[in-house]
């Protein structure tokens, strides 16, 4: 499974609002073949967007470690 880029977030709910435009213009026409699977590629992304922000609560960013120090002399 590919992970979805965080900088991406914003783009991906373009993708969602998209899908369900095109969802609610296919109910209008009666295609029910391209809802059902534009739904599957909604679900999809919406699990994505669940994904993302999951992982973003449980690793809200790096944990600074610091700079190892340099010993000044040898240790006998």
């Amino acid at each position: 499974m590919l992970r979805v880029d965080p900088r991406q977030r914003q783009r991906l709910i373009e993708i969602i609002r998209n899908l369900t435009e095109r969802i609610s213009e296919a109910k209008d026409n009666g295609w029910h073949g391209e809802v059902e699977g534009l739904t599957v590629s909604l679900n999809a992304a919406g699990k994505k967007l669940a994904d993302l922000d999951r992982a973003a609560r449980n690793h809200p960013g790096s944990t600074p470690l610091g700079l190892p120090g340099v010993r000044s002399g040898r240790s006998q």
